[in-house]
């Protein structure tokens, strides 16, 4: 490793990339730039199919976890010319698929110029910025469209279901939610995959791209099961928003189906003490996790992951089709 300060260049494919800081603890745990730039090149051949054509969210801690860092959304005024990007109505201002008003588009201001991480180098480049967690939404942009322009979002190709545990509860109970969640979904022929936030919840995704439903059909289905399942268990699962109704139940964040709204990618890392990851599961693991106690076993460090999909490959390789086929051809 480099001093702290060195920059190194390295070769990516046919790009040349500048990394600065390698020795520099990013994590308590002593968890360096140098550690997560070889987690994320390492995992990438997986991830990138989860990145693909998403305009993607960051955030950011170039001093490390422990103080204080942002999120970003538009590309940096630095990016180098071959960074992907596409700029859509800002969120706030333009609902998604909107036309905007005269005045929205008289300034950039009212959008935001996302980076699409379409391969290796754009991920790394990323990395090297100390962007810790990498967010998404549920739809994609048109894989052909090139470099700035300027798209509305596609019908929403993912479904997700965010479970959100209100102490005392843990992962835990958010196991038993998404077992109930899984079989009452597929009862509509879908099939959900189950992963771990990396925090203290988690995900259930599925694909609905052959579906071909507009926006607020994804959220309006989220939330009429998440209301079903409140009703028939209201000790322990909550589909309303205010932390009041939380304690100790499992909130189901149907709204994150919003396309104004980001979840955590799979395989990302979350910017808590110790690195950990938002790790695809087996529903195996999700039906131990409901009897003993998930807390104890379903949480996984950046070895931990990829040790798994060496072992495993990618659990949600079927929420990935082949748009991330191109992916990492930098």
């Amino acid at each position: 490793m480099s001093p702290e300060g060195q920059r190194v260049t390295v070769s990516v494919g046919d790009r040349e990339l500048q990394l600065s800081n390698l020795d520099k603890p990013l994590f308590p745990t002593g968890f360096t730039k140098g550690d997560m730039l070889d987690y994320y090149a390492r995992i990438a051949p997986v991830m990138l199919a989860h990145l693909a054509c998403r305009p993607v969210t960051v955030k950011r801690f170039p001093q490390g976890v422990d103080h204080k860092g942002f999120i970003e959304k538009n590309v940096p005024k630095h990016a180098p010319d071959w960074i992907r990007t596409v700029t859509l109505p800002r969120k706030g201002t333009d609902r998604w698929g909107k036309p905007a008003t005269s005045a929205t588009s008289a300034g950039a201001r009212d959008t935001t110029q996302f980076v699409i991480v379409d391969g290796l180098a754009t991920l790394m480049w990323l990395v090297n910025l100390a962007s810790v967690e990498f967010h998404t939404p549920m739809w994609r942009i048109d894989q052909k469209e090139r470099k700035d322009h300027k798209d509305q979002p596609r019908s929403p190709d993912l479904l997700v279901f965010d479970l959100d545990p209100g102490l005392p509860a843990t992962i835990s109970e958010c196991c038993r939610i998404a077992l109930l969640l899984r079989d009452r979904a597929r009862q509509d022929d879908i099939e959900l995959l189950a992963k771990t936030s990396g925090s203290k919840g988690m995900q259930l995704y599925a694909s609905v791209a052959a579906k071909h439903w507009p926006e607020d059909r994804t959220s309006t289905y989220a939330h009429a099961l998440a209301v079903e399942l409140e009703h028939s268990d209201p000790d322990l699962a909550v589909s309303r928003m205010a932390k009041a109704h939380r304690m100790g139940r499992v909130f189901i964040d149907w709204s994150q189906n919003s396309g104004a709204k980001t979840t955590v990618t799979p395989y990302s890392l979350r910017a808590l003490d110790r690195p950990s990851v938002s790790t695809p599961l087996t529903w195996t693991e999700v039906e131990e996790g409901a009897e003993r106690g998930g807390e104890k076993f379903l949480a996984f460090t950046p070895n931990d992951v990829l040790d798994r999909v060496e072992a495993l490959g990618d659990l949600f390789a079927t929420v990935s089709d082949d748009v991330g086929g191109a992916a990492g051809r930098d």
